[in-house]
């Protein structure tokens, strides 16, 4: 039997495969420290936990509407308006089994054959496989370190066209940590309304930002109606494993992308939910302090590398990643990546995994002890002193 020509324009995310090897290395007794993946080192809150248990033995073990219960959505549609200030309704709120369904269904309820889709590169490696996936032209902007890993503007505005059926942020972004300002986004904000183009806003790392208060494309004249705002609960909450997102979108789109949930997952776990109540309107102080450690571990971390020989790091505004550049190695992205994993024990990712401009970096995630990554600096030190 023949796999159907599509699923060759699917791609994946290298960080499971690194993931992989590093556990492969970690069963023949090596230490391995993970910088490779994107998960907060915290458990999640316990008040939060004790919801989920109660749900269960409350017999929330059933069926659950496909967009979500009514009250999670309408604790995300309160979420949203009190930070984003704007104003929604339930009904524009679909609760999906992690935040990645809202990529894969709205792009795949809104893009086809002829569309162009723009996207940041590099750049979370979904975005791109899932527009060649739906038969869509992918269009990367270059995001360059003498940019702040920003859109050039001048770059981002020819490249839109007619033919630009989605354009796609990520701010904070992954993997290089960098933030749209508010001038980007009143710049993207009137080329998308005059070539008639939809937004996938992925706001998932929103809650963790080092500076300036958060800004979303939605909050522009004209952008609600026209905007996917992707969230959820993994990073803010440390909830990874839970596996609940959403997204907030205008109606019509959302029944929808309610559709494809019919036809794929069927609902989100109950449990699940009425856990990300929980995460909504109780206590957050776990949440601020989780970003406050983020905060110091990012300190040490570009601090570190900026001393080391062929490195040079800017230091993130927002999420838990850093993207030095390392070029002065004189390794290629994915040499690094095998080098400091094989003779340095430490886990990281190519920046090509993130796409072609990711070539000349490699990302560490910072979502681990001060301790650790004080350890994984040491390691990396003294292996890069053999290169010179």
């Amino acid at each position: 039997m023949k796999l159907a020509t599509r699923m060759s324009r699917l791609g994946t995310e290298t960080a499971f495969e690194v993931l992989l090897k590093a556990r492969a290395l970690e069963a023949q007794g090596r230490e391995i420290i993970h910088l490779e993946i994107g998960e907060p080192d915290f458990d999640t809150p316990s008040n939060i936990v004790e919801a989920g248990v109660k749900a269960l033995r409350q017999g929330q073990t059933h069926y659950t509407p496909p967009a979500g219960i009514p009250q999670l959505r309408e604790a995300i549609a309160e979420e949203i308006s009190a930070t984003r200030g704007i104003e929604v309704h339930p009904d524009q709120v679909v609760v999906t089994p992690g935040a990645k369904p809202i990529m894969f269904f709205t792009i795949l309820a809104l893009c086809e054959q002829g569309d162009e889709v723009i996207y940041p590169n590099p750049g979370f490696p979904i975005y791109e496989s899932m527009i060649n996936f739906v038969g869509a032209t992918p269009v990367p902007v270059p995001l360059l370190m003498e940019k702040d890993f920003r859109f050039d503007i001048e770059e981002f505005k020819s490249l839109v066209s007619p033919q630009t059926k989605m354009i796609i942020l990520n701010s904070p972004h992954n993997p290089t940590g960098g933030v749209l300002t508010r001038e980007d986004l009143a710049a993207i904000a009137e080329a998308a309304i005059e070539n008639d183009a939809m937004v996938l806003s992925d706001e998932i790392y929103n809650r963790i930002l080092y500076e300036g208060e958060f800004a979303s494309i939605a909050q522009f004249p004209g952008m609600q109606e026209r905007t996917i705002i992707l969230d959820g609960f993994s990073k803010t909450y440390a909830m990874t494993g839970w596996r609940l997102g959403y997204g907030v979108m205008p109606e019509w789109l959302a029944a929808q992308v309610a559709t494809l949930m019919v036809n794929s997952n069927s609902c989100t776990a109950a449990f699940s939910q009425w856990a990300g109540v929980e995460a909504l309107q109780g206590p957050q102080d776990e949440p601020r302090k989780m970003v406050e450690a983020f905060r110091q571990r990012r300190e040490v971390i570009v601090d570190g590398l900026n001393q080391m020989p062929g490195f040079r790091c800017l230091r993130p505004k927002g999420a838990f990643y850093v993207f030095p550049n390392i070029e002065g190695t004189g390794k290629s992205s994915r040499q690094m990546e095998d080098f400091l994993l094989h003779e340095a024990g430490v886990a990281s990712l190519a920046g090509t995994s993130f796409g072609e401009y990711g070539e000349g970096f490699v990302r560490f995630s910072y979502a681990n002890s001060v301790d650790n990554i004080k350890k994984a600096l040491e390691r990396i030190g003294e292996a890069v002193s053999w290169l010179g």
